[in-house]
């Protein structure tokens, strides 16, 4: 230890995995950033990327990195259901499907197959672009657990997504005799009774809904598997209240077991980022879309050429085909949101009177949302104006055209998610952006990757390279993963290194692992818990 209290605690023998990480000591690193010599080169100190800052970065990269191997560990250091494949069931289940898997959803789906026939929970991030099939992977998933008597819960971040999972789990389970339940905080009185008290008995062995599935007031009998789907919009430690449901007071001694977890994201995640902020899940990707989807043709387009999109959407929709407008807002308010939707709403009708025009905003009740999305999804509506609450969950193949207003003020990601909207059928379908002048640098270059990619994970590279990873992450995901000298930008080359070092450091320096994760994260170390 130096005599300013400062313990060295990272052992000589990660030289090797770290490659010149540990060129300087910890404390002439310290000394070195503090007091920097005569004639160092400022401009690389300026940048972050003096040796002796990376062995500071390291050194933290490699405390978070420990901290979510140790989560996983105490995860899966409790017992959960071994659930075998039930082939018959599975067989049945596929074979009434319209389609054929794709090799990825097959690859994946034996993957998940494998996880949840192993005594200890199953910790598994499925990516997957918007459209690629992950919802018909967590079903499989959902039949193997419910084979095996247990019960299934899938948790969505929207009415809308929810309702849609639903409407798709009740249609291919009828067949199957399986039982779905379903539960928001829109059921209420003795509707929610009912769906409570099937969740607890048993009787109801698929439980589909929002957060209102890990309220206090909701009991499994015997909880196998928790599904969460575009994990992105939930907190670690909601995932963590879905996953403790597997121990809930219903549950007899020998069943309280901890239930396997499969979350899934439509955002593909860059690999920079699956490799430190999901140190603690396997990672699985379906990187292959179903025959049949034509990728969409965007267009970059000025708000003053307005009239002649309008002009198109018209075409469209005689053709028969049909039409999305988006209309967003920089302020995040459902209020105003809502009032320029139906602005834009009135001001459509009036130019495209031939039309049949459905409106969808946040402020209307999810019966009425779901009932105009029934509506357009039957051809009964032409072109749906929406805000951005349309942006997962919704498919309509006929749906061809979208055109999303002020198109600059949004993410990529979010783009990306509403484009994967339209494309759904065979024909090809168009994507209009419109941005309003004088547009920013970022919101420039934002159009131009979507102008030019449709690969989710090219788009989440870039986002990751104009947001930076906290934005990207979102503040619930990262929890308190705030880092202090490292940059999961400019230190992504170290991070296979920093893998390596962390699981070297479990096995072969157990007494080191502690006070590293204390010096880096203090008592900020339980956002990896889910």
């Amino acid at each position: 230890m130096d005599k300013h209290g400062i313990k060295e605690l990272l052992p000589e023998t990660l030289k090797q995995p770290l490659d010149g990480l540990l060129s300087f000591s910890l404390i002439d690193a310290l000394k070195l950033i503090h007091s920097p010599p005569p004639g160092i080169e400022l401009h690389r100190l300026a940048t972050g990327e003096h040796p002796a800052q990376q062995r500071l970065a390291a050194e933290e990269l490699i405390a978070h990195n420990l901290s979510l191997l140790k989560m996983r560990d105490k995860v899966q250091s409790q017992p959960a259901p071994l659930l075998t494949i039930n082939k018959q069931a599975l067989s049945h289940f596929l074979d009434q499907l319209p389609f054929e898997l794709t090799s990825a959803q097959q690859k994946v789906s034996q993957e998940i197959a494998a996880d949840i026939n192993k005594p200890y929970p199953m910790l598994r991030l499925v990516q997957g672009d918007v459209g690629s099939g992950k919802t018909v992977v967590a079903a499989m998933a959902a039949i193997q657990a419910i084979a095996n008597g247990k019960q299934a819960a899938l948790m969505a971040p929207t009415e809308i997504l929810a309702e849609q999972h639903r409407i798709n789990f009740e249609q291919w389970f009828k067949t199957m005799d399986i039982s779905v339940a379903w539960l928001t905080g829109k059921v209420k009185g003795k509707a929610r009774e009912v769906q409570l008290g099937r969740i607890a008995d048993g009787s109801a062995q698929m439980v589909i809904g929002t957060h209102a599935l890990f309220q206090d007031s909701v009991e499994f009998n015997d909880l196998g598997i928790t599904i969460i789907d575009e994990q992105h919009r939930f907190g670690v430690h909601q995932r963590l209240a879905l996953r403790n449901k597997g121990f809930g007071d219903n549950q007899t001694a020998q069943n309280s077991l901890a239930p396997h977890q499969l979350i899934m994201t439509a955002t593909p995640i860059p690999r920079t980022l699956a490799m430190s902020a999901y140190a603690d899940l396997d990672c699985s990707i379906i990187d292959e879309l179903p025959p049949g989807r034509t990728p969409v043709e965007t267009a970059v387009l000025s708000n003053l050429r307005r009239n002649d999109i309008i002009e198109r959407v018209r075409a469209s929709c005689i053709e028969g085909r049909q039409a999305y407008w988006v209309c967003t807002l920089i302020e995040e308010s459902d209020v105003l949101e809502a009032q320029a939707a139906e602005v834009t709403a009135s001001e459509l009708q009036l130019m495209l009177p031939e039309l049949s025009i459905g409106l969808v905003h946040g402020r209307l009740k999810p019966r009425e949302k779901l009932e105009i999305m029934n509506a357009f999804k039957a051809g009964e509506i032409n072109l749906l104006v929406a805000t951005t609450v349309i942006e997962v969950g919704v498919d309509v193949p006929n749906a061809s055209l979208m055109i999303i207003e002020n198109a600059e003020r949004l993410g990529l990601s979010q783009l990306h998610q509403l484009r994967g909207r339209v494309g759904r059928g065979a024909t090809q379908s168009h994507c209009v952006l419109l941005y309003s002048s004088p547009i920013s640098a970022n919101g420039s270059a934002r159009l131009k990757t979507m102008r030019e990619t449709n690969d989710g994970f090219v788009i989440a590279e870039k986002d990751l390279e104009l947001r930076g990873p906290g934005e990207l992450l979102g503040t619930r995901q990262t929890g308190d993963m705030q880092l202090q000298i490292a940059d999961l930008q400019r230190d992504a080359h170290l991070l296979p290194q920093i893998k390596q070092a962390a699981e070297l450091l479990i096995k072969q320096y157990p007494q080191s692992v502690d006070p590293l994760i204390d010096r880096w994260l203090g008592n900020n170390q339980q956002y990896a818990q889910a």
